[in-house]
């Protein structure tokens, strides 16, 4: 899981993202709180005309996945409406033993920033730009440069009703290659088949701290939870090497496969505790486009994952 991102620069993300959330041994430093499901990859009957992938040719792949809330803080209320969102996915797919490959998404489409220099810029100037900063703060003046950041930090991000109604878009885009050699850039898309639904504010205050994962143990008690995975594609001009750069709705979208979760897992299992998402996917078929906050993003849960392993099991 070695990267070619810049330690130092990996180690200043990791601080900066201390810095806001504080530090938490044992829990990641952003998307802290969570919950685990196990189930079942289904490909579609296309995907392997898109990618080589062996999840893409077997009638089926065993699934673990992590829904998550934003922040970095594990004790963060599911109904908060400020620090919660974007609500993030991770789905590993178990090829072999040790052998697998991950999705990581959240629930908004793009990301605020472009390098992983913007992204250090953006996270110091956050705790900087408090109601007592002098004007402008730091973070208006990122934004007066940056209006993607803006876009991202000011977009609502309403709380769904349930894990089980709520979408989620990969942050940067991938290469895909099929037997053939023929190549596709695209992103993943992640649709839940109930549809979305989302709560007002005034009913998100209503709900209680843990609801959106006591809900979910609930709704798999009486059934699976189901989801399409999709790849948006690129069309020709469309930059596939920044996550910041949404493509219009108008791009081919594809099946890729489906998710079928059967059961909520323990997140104190060992096995599922220490796992490390990997944002680059690590498998023959699917590539990175070259997007510079992939490498970025995967060190930085290489190096936060490590100190967590370290830390022990939370409590």
């Amino acid at each position: 899981m070695a990267t070619d991102a810049d330690p130092a620069l990996i180690k200043n993300l990791l601080d900066a993202l201390d810095t806001l959330s504080g530090t938490h041994p044992g829990f990641r430093p952003v998307h802290a709180k969570g919950v685990f499901c196990t189930g079942t990859f289904t490909p579609a009957p296309g995907a392997a005309g898109l990618t080589r992938a062996d999840h893409a040719r077997r009638p089926s792949t065993p699934v673990v996945v992590r829904f998550s809330a934003a922040a970095g803080l594990p004790t963060i209320p599911d109904n908060d409406l400020r620090g919660a969102g974007p609500r993030g996915i991770a789905i590993r797919f178990h090829l072999a033993d040790h052998v697998h490959t991950d999705i990581v998404a959240h629930s908004h489409n793009g990301f605020p920033v472009h390098t992983g220099e913007e992204f250090l810029e953006f996270l110091r100037a956050v705790p900087l730009s408090g109601p007592d900063a002098p004007k402008p703060t730091p973070l208006e003046t990122f934004f007066g440069t940056h209006p993607r950041a803006f876009q991202f930090a000011t977009a609502p991000k309403p709380i769904p009703t349930s894990y089980a109604r709520e979408s989620f878009f990969a942050v940067t885009a991938f290469k895909f290659t099929n037997d053939s050699g023929a190549t596709r850039f695209g992103r993943f898309r992640i649709a839940p088949a109930a549809g979305n639904e989302y709560l007002s504010p005034e009913d998100a205050e209503k709900k209680s701290a843990d609801f959106l994962s006591d809900e979910l143990g609930e709704r798999l008690a009486h059934g699976p939870v189901v989801f399409h995975i999709r790849v948006q594609l690129a069309a020709a001009g469309d930059d596939v090497t920044d996550a910041s750069a949404v493509w219009p709705n108008d791009r081919e979208v594809v099946e890729f496969g489906t998710i079928t979760l059967t059961q909520q897992a323990d997140a104190h299992d060992p096995e599922l505790w220490k796992i490390i998402f990997d944002p680059i996917p690590r498998v023959a078929g699917i590539d990175s486009a070259g997007d510079p906050l992939t490498e970025i993003r995967s060190a930085i849960y290489l190096m936060s994952g490590r100190r967590r392993r370290a830390a022990g099991p939370h409590s």
